[in-house]
């Protein structure tokens, strides 16, 4: 205490003698001054010294005085720190006025609560008696500490037996309450207060171990925090009010400058780890849920004051971040890299932390989190980002959102701006859940929640409901052996969610008052399990389930009695209250305007306003897909292989003695593809009569080449060889003619080669379809109707991993029984990775045959393909995206014949993706090109069956046969006990020769053979009218076999016929021997 100088008046005679005493004392007085102050500078400096001498007495490294060093300095600055934030916090509230006024017009921010809303108000009567209460708060607070916890702390370890407080001093600076807001307007049954409460004092308190020598203490605290007090219920009665309930919406600021051996904790490091611990220790039992309450009168229900029912559920959406700032750099910063952002969100005590994603700087999440809503308004949403490190983990920015706001707007989907860093912004989807106390909307709310996707590893399903659990009393519990009073404890558990309560020890009739709460996914598939047991966990005292389903048929969803226990005593019971609410989203009550922040609610209105801080994304998608210009510029070549004539016998017998035949196949390469035809056994003049269709690129130098084999046991024999240019043929656009055979002495190939015309004309596909289904070719091909070309670009808003993961998205492009894959690409390549983009062109490697992995939920592949289709009304294309060609990502089904609608045949657009999420997209171009033949025109433009379009135009007589059982007679004729081997040949009568003569493949073991093969003889129609068809029927044998080998045969006379229109109808076989 300073005490006020006297006057020279006051002095008296004194005041004149008072000149000489002082100068006759002030040499010695300096000079005993000046020998301490030296002797403590030595002092320091031996002190500061002596390390360096014990490290290097030791044999230690330097590396370890340094560090010593190092952790001294931050110290020393923790210490500096807080002892300024100290002398700060009691100037401003000594000088709380001049302050205010100083900087009243510098920063809205900075003002006090009741300065700031009207609606809070300023309370110096308070103020003024907690000021001159405070001397005996701290007398009360030392008897507290010395009579009563300090001999408590003593019993409790042997350890601890010589602890004392040695000093208990409040110190003169009182807590002040700087602003009271009432709230009067929610029940009428209660008073609620908030008390935005400032302490900075300068309260020492010091506790010393005499048995280890070891001092402790504080020495000046700060705490600053709004607590709500809760007067409930009011009664008619003295003291008007039942009970008195106290808690922190939020946890307090609190810093604590430590003294003796706790100046430790201030070691970096620890010194945020130690006010963690405290703050826990205080939320434990005072910040909500938690609440510290205070009956006045008797036979309240405590539990239910202290765990009320909460105000209502938020679910909240963490969906994605953009433009967060990159904290991975390297080489000082001469590399800029990304960061691999989590998020931690926090509401009072709930927190969840999402999963981190590597390397991007506009992460998605796509997390769901349900938190309970106690008191609104006042509980806030904060959320913060972090990029995730090994060391310490750097800060991305902070928001807080009154939960408040949500309640009014029911729905809010919205990007807020991060406080705190230079750019960055996250996008919250938040849904306010009222509580229905009846199960009418119950089915509703779960066919809701199965439209939504959850993921991440430990997800939990959307909650269809809350279930809270008052544990009031139990009464007459089985003893433990020995017949000793148990110390039971609860353990309510709901599916895989188990609580605790606290125990009761020495008792058989304890009173808990503990409240739970749950969330329920489905309460007519989940049970209540109670069991009650002795403190130790082993003992069980007893049990009981109660099915939800017993809640959903009572009165307001609840139950208020006692319950039998199973496997207890007799007479032992449990007496619970259970509460069960559905999770209501008032989608009516969803309001379209941006909502504004509450009055007197949070620091800064940009905080809480969404319709202020919300924020159009930066990146724009693309409308329409642009692929390069080569883009569907491809075309089809189809190739009809026909015959071969005069080729080279191969298969001599007797060393050449006596000539064979051989049995000739072709080899067909053409653009890196290759074919093969059938192998015709025994023939020199094989017909084949098969088509193949190709999809190639015009570049210069293609060749079409056609290889002839022999087919043989050991290695094929050649036949010849014919290469067509492919511009040749890309400029004829069609050609029909006899290729002689290269590098052989003799042979020729008949070849129909067409490079198909691409038109856009929907109106040309039924004649073309009509046309593809009159031919008919050995290899059962058809041919195409058209051409679909499908470019792939990007997706956007895929969903994310079980794991909460982005996904490895590939796309999968299938046409019945072709698919194509996607190679998986980076989303955005950086400057890396595009430097080995253009390195790997210049050595003629392509850059994405490596499979580049990116994880990414919005991936860009620009990746072309093409489907060769034989009927576009009939066909459907499906696009598969999956992570890593496993977990489904979405899908789209998109119908061929829409296309068929469009202009150009074309659709070039973003479409939604089904079994993703709602906003799940892809964006491709889908172009449709009918191949329409000169020969479909041809067979358009003439009625006729076949028409070669060359110089000399000739119409074919086409004939297919087709034999099968005759419905009467059966089977065909069999003279031995097996089955023959049947062939049919047919003969141009009245000419006998080799061009005349055809025959059919040999059907192996058959009374009723389907040949479905196709002969053609060249002629004009006159000429085929004057000739009469023989078909023969035989049975394949050698030449020693005694089997018949005629099985039947017929004559048709083919003037008879009407060969423009073809003849299909079955014919009796006539029995004759040769």
């Amino acid at each position: 205490m300073q005490k006020e100088p006297k006057s020279s008046d006051d002095a008296g005679p004194s005041a004149g003698a008072a000149p000489e005493a002082a100068d006759s004392a002030l040499p010695q007085d300096s000079a005993g001054k000046h020998a301490v102050s030296v002797l403590w500078s030595f002092g320091k400096c031996l002190g500061a010294l002596l390390p360096v001498y014990l490290a290097g007495y030791f044999g230690f490294s330097i590396s370890v005085v340094l560090l010593g060093l190092l952790v001294y300095m931050r110290w020393k600055h923790s210490r500096d720190g807080k002892q300024e934030r100290l002398q700060s916090a009691m100037y401003f509230l000594e000088n709380e006025k001049d302050v205010t006024t100083t900087r009243v017009f510098r920063s809205k921010r900075e003002l006090p609560a009741w300065v700031n809303f009207p609606d809070v108000e300023k309370v110096e009567w308070m103020n003024k008696i907690l000021q001159q209460a405070w001397p005996f708060i701290g007398q009360y607070l030392e008897k507290l500490l010395v009579e009563t916890i300090a001999p408590s702390i003593r019993a409790a370890s042997a350890h601890l037996q010589t602890l004392s407080f040695t000093k208990v001093d409040l110190g003169d600076r009182a807590m002040k309450v700087v602003g009271v807001k009432a709230y009067t307007e929610h029940d009428k049954r209660q008073v609620i207060l908030d008390l935005y409460i400032s302490y900075a004092g300068d309260v020492e308190i010091n506790v010393e171990v005499k048995k280890y020598f070891c001092k402790a203490g504080v020495k000046g605290i700060q705490l600053h925090g709004r607590l709500r007090v809760i007067l409930e219920p009011l009664i008619g009665d003295v003291p008007l009010v039942g009970a008195i309930t106290m808690f922190f919406i939020r946890r307090p600021k609190l810093d604590i400058n430590w003294t003796g051996l706790t100046n430790l904790l201030d070691i970096p490091g620890l010194n945020a780890m130690s006010d963690t611990m405290i703050m826990d220790a205080i939320a434990s039992f005072l910040v909500l849920p938690n609440r510290l309450t205070v009956p006045l009168v008797a036979n309240l229900h405590v539990a239910q004051l202290r765990s009320p029912l909460p105000r209502g559920i938020v679910r909240i959406h963490l969906l994605e971040a953009e433009n967060l700032a990159a904290k991975d750099n390297y080489m000082k910063g001469v590399i800029s890299g990304k960061s691999d952002p989590y998020a931690v969100l926090r509401v009072g005590t709930q927190t969840f932390t999402s999963h981190h994603v590597d390397n991007n700087l506009n992460p998605q999440w796509r997390e769901m989190y349900e938190v309970i809503v106690h008191e609104v308004p006042g509980q806030e949403l904060e959320l913060e980002v972090f990029d995730k490190d090994p060391d310490q983990d750097d800060f991305l920015g902070r928001m807080k959102l009154d939960l408040g706001i949500v309640k009014k707007a029911v729905l809010l989907d919205e990007w807020y701006t991060l406080k705190d860093v230079p750019s960055g912004q996250v996008h919250l989807k938040l849904e306010w859940l009222s509580l229905l106390p009846s199960a009418e909307r119950l089915n509703e709310v779960l066919e809701r929640n199965k439209n939504i996707t959850v993921y991440g590893k430990t997800a939990d399903t959307p909650s269809a409901a809350i279930l809270t659990v008052y544990l009031d009393q139990a009464q007459d519990l089985p003893f433990k052996k020995g017949n000793k009073d148990p110390s039971p404890m609860v353990q309510i558990s709901v599916q895989d969610t188990t609580k605790e309560s606290r125990t009761v020890y020495g008792t058989n009739n304890p009173v808990w008052e503990d409240a739970f709460t749950f969330f329920i996914q489905d309460p007519s598939k989940q049970d209540i399990d109670i069991q009650l047991k002795d403190d130790d966990r082993a003992l069980t005292l007893g049990g009981l389930s109660i099915p939800l389903s017993r809640l959903l048929s009572s009165a307001e969803l609840s139950m208020d009695q006692w319950f039998q226990l199973e496997k207890s005593g007799p007479a032992s019971r449990i007496y619970i209250t259970a509460m069960l609410r559905v999770l209501w989203l008032n989608e009516e009550a969803i309001l379209t305007t941006p909502v504004s922040p509450l009055p007197g609610e949070g620091d800064d209105e940009s905080e809480l306003s969404p319709g202020l801080s919300k924020l159009t994304p930066t990146s724009k998608r693309p409308e329409h897909s642009s692929p390069d210009g080569n883009f569907a510029s491809e075309g089809v070549l189809r190739i009809h292989l026909v015959e071969a004539q005069s080729l080279v016998a191969k298969d001599n017998l007797m060393g050449g003695m006596v000539k064979g035949k051989s049995d000739p196949y072709v080899k067909i390469r053409v653009g890196g593809l290759a074919f093969k035809s059938q192998v015709i056994k025994e023939n020199l003049n094989p017909i084949w009569n098969e088509l193949y269709e190709v999809i190639l690129t015009q570049l210069p130098g293609q060749e079409v080449e056609f290889d002839l084999y022999d087919k043989d046991i050991d290695q094929d024999d050649f036949l010849g060889r014919v290469k067509v240019s492919l511009r040749d043929l890309i400029s004829a656009l069609f050609t029909d003619q006899w290729y002689t055979l290269n590098d052989v002495k003799s042979g020729r190939l008949h070849l129909v080669l067409e490079w198909v015309p691409k038109v856009s004309d929907p109106t040309r596909l039924e004649q073309i379809l009509h046309y593809n289904y009159q031919q008919s070719y050995l290899n059962k091909i058809v041919p195409s109707a058209a051409l679909l070309f499908v470019y792939v670009e990007r997706a956007h808003g895929l969903p994310l991993k079980k794991s909460g993961k982005e996904p490895k998205a590939g796309a999968e492009v299938s046409l019945k029984n072709v698919s194509h894959r996607t190679k998986v690409r980076p989303s955005h390549p950086d400057a890396f990775m595009l430097m080995l983009f253009k390195y790997q062109r210049l050595t003629k490697e392509s850059c994405f045959s490596h499979k580049v992995v990116n994880r990414s939920t919005s991936p860009q592949w620009d990746e072309a393909f093409h489907f060769l289709m034989h009927n576009p009304s009939e066909d459907t294309l499906i696009v598969k995206l999956t992570h890593s060609w496993g977990q489904a990502l979405g899908s789209l089904v998109l119908p061929v014949r829409e296309l068929l609608d469009e202009k150009d045949l074309v659709l070039d657009r973003w479409f939604s993706l089904d079994g993703a999420m709602p906003e799940s997209q892809i964006l491709l171009r889908a172009e449709l090109k009918l191949l329409d033949s000169k020969l479909a025109q041809c067979s358009d433009a003439e009625d006729s069956s076949h028409v070669i379009p060359s110089g000399d135009t000739a119409a074919a007589a086409n004939f297919e046969l087709r034999h099968r059982s005759v419905p009467v007679q059966g089977n065909l004729p069999s003279f031995s006990k097996d089955p023959p081997d049947t062939c049919i040949s047919f003969i141009l009568l009245p000419d006998k020769n080799r061009n005349t003569k055809r025959k059919t493949s040999v059907k192996k073991k058959s009374l009723k053979p389907e040949f479905n093969e196709r002969f053609d003889f060249d002629m004009t129609l006159e000429e085929a009218k004057q000739k009469h068809l023989e078909v023969s029927v035989k049975n394949s044998v050698s030449f020693m076999s005694r089997e018949k080998e005629l099985l039947g045969k017929l004559q048709l006379d083919l003037c008879q016929l009407d060969l423009k229109t073809g003849v299909s109808q079955w014919y009796d076989l006539s029995h004759e021997t040769n």
